[in-house]
């Protein structure tokens, strides 16, 4: 909506000024201007190298961002004056007056569509316009693209290892790489498959379903039920207090004669935290249940909670398991679940979820997915926010044309050496109808290789 909309502009515009670049592009766009060569027309493409974790493709992220970048690019009489203090002194002050007026008005960009597929040495963006103006952009829309093309591929690959039933929320903003890591990445892992997040500045930004109850410090810090107040809940829908510890120890001693347990070993500061935690949320209960101990004392408490608020006509949601065998211990808890519906009646307690969180990572969730398990919904932090596996997409900015004219790079490492001119991105067809990469095609590596030995041939020619 426009509300998001223009809450995202005001972050990339607050995250990403014209001013966050290398210093180089502003000593070449002088020696261009210098040249008379910055209004020449250029074209550069975007592209990387090698699909990232050892896989077979990636997925495209930060075009809207890079385009919102484009519109608002404006160098601040403060810019020009802090350029002036870093460029060399004998800089021609026309140069600065020429960056004042600057802006993209003249630079037009091609791209494939934002969340597309895509594959190694693709053109993602074409970008041309003044040489001097598409130069300047280099840095910033790499940074724009790089991560965020890179965290959404990881996603993709965390959906695909969970499979479409189970639920998945991204959760790592507090092991991502500074503030800007940690919103970038919600955004684009909620593109590449994810359903929800705990970011809330996400949640306001970029309109992505938050969620989120309680971690174990809160448990922790109860030690007693002296320590819940208010002490008494109002039915859902009705009137009068009830008096929610007492009912609740009601359905602790009858859920502990049920499992066969002892309510001696239930942790009272785990119940004081739950009992407190469910008036304060009644519609919102979904506790962490391993802080101590979850089948002694955080299912038996969690079990006597939900059963008393489902007297009183609220829905709890479900538990948090956040350590040990999370395959195991769903099993069971799920089986407590069905065995209190039975007993008590409590037809709500079928629909309960169970969230799993583990330090978990693509390859624990792959093996996750395929053991016996009753979990809803996983929770990733680390291993997706930082993509472990691979630090970096390595996307590159190429000249490939100027005046009209190719131009290519040419490298003692063959792999640095690019592809000159303007492209179309298509795709090809194999035998038997499904769809290659045109870059992996035979026809295109014999392209290369002809391109290649007829530029060299050209070139030795001319020396």
């Amino acid at each position: 909506n426009e509300l998001n909309f223009d809450s995202e502009a005001r972050s990339v515009l607050s995250r990403v000024p014209p001013l966050l670049t290398d210093l180089y592009q502003f000593t070449m766009a002088y020696a261009y201007w210098r040249a008379d060569r910055h209004n020449e027309p250029a074209v550069f493409e975007l592209f990387f190298r090698d699909n990232p974790f050892g896989g077979g493709f990636s997925l495209f992220a930060g075009l809207s961002d890079c385009l919102l970048f484009l519109q608002n690019f404006a160098f601040s009489d403060d810019d020009v004056e802090y350029l002036r203090s870093v460029l060399p002194a004998d800089t021609d002050a026309a140069f600065f007056s020429y960056l004042k007026e600057l802006d993209c008005s003249a630079v037009s960009v091609s791209a494939v569509p934002e969340g597309s597929v895509v594959f190694a040495r693709v053109p993602l963006l074409e970008v041309s316009g003044p040489l001097a103006v598409v130069q300047l952009l280099e840095t910033s829309l790499l940074c724009l693209v790089n991560y965020a093309s890179l965290v959404c591929s990881n996603a993709a690959r965390f959906r695909l290892a969970a499979g479409p039933r189970r639920r998945l929320l991204e959760m790592g903003l507090r092991r991502a790489q500074g503030p800007d890591g940690g919103l970038t990445a919600s955004r684009y892992t909620y593109i590449g498959g994810f359903d929800l997040t705990s970011n809330a500045l996400a949640g306001r930004l970029f309109g992505i379903p938050v969620a989120g109850t309680m971690a174990h410090s809160y448990v922790t810090s109860f030690s007693s039920l002296e320590e819940v107040w208010p002490q008494t809940l109002v039915p859902c829908g009705g009137a009068g207090s009830v008096d929610f510890i007492c009912l609740v120890k009601g359905w602790l001693g009858r859920v502990c004669q049920i499992l066969g347990s002892k309510t001696s070993l239930v942790r009272e500061g785990e119940l004081a935290a739950f009992l407190s935690y469910a008036i304060a949320y009644p519609q919102n209960f979904l506790p962490v249940i391993d802080s101590y101990s979850v089948s002694c004392s955080g299912l038996l408490c969690f079990c006597a909670v939900a059963l008393a608020l489902c007297e009183l006509q609220y829905q709890p949601l479900g538990v948090r398991l956040d350590s040990g065998d999370l395959c195991r211990q769903s099993l069971e808890v799920r089986r407590v679940f069905k065995e209190c519906s039975k007993q008590f009646s409590v037809p709500q307690f079928e629909s309960l979820i169970i969230v799993g969180t583990n330090s978990i990572s693509e390859q624990s969730l792959a093996e996750l997915s395929k053991k016996e398990n009753e979990i809803d919904v996983v929770g990733v932090g680390t291993h997706l926010v930082t993509c472990t596996s691979q630090p970096s997409l390595g996307c590159v900015y190429k000249l490939t044309e100027v005046r009209g004219r190719p131009r290519m790079k040419m490298s003692e490492d063959p792999e640095k050496s690019t592809l000159p001119g303007r492209k179309s991105v298509y795709r090809l067809l194999d035998a038997d109808g499904l769809y290659l990469p045109v870059y992996n095609h035979p026809f295109m590596h014999f392209f290369l290789l002809f391109s290649l030995f007829v530029i060299k041939i050209q070139s030795y020619r001319k020396w």
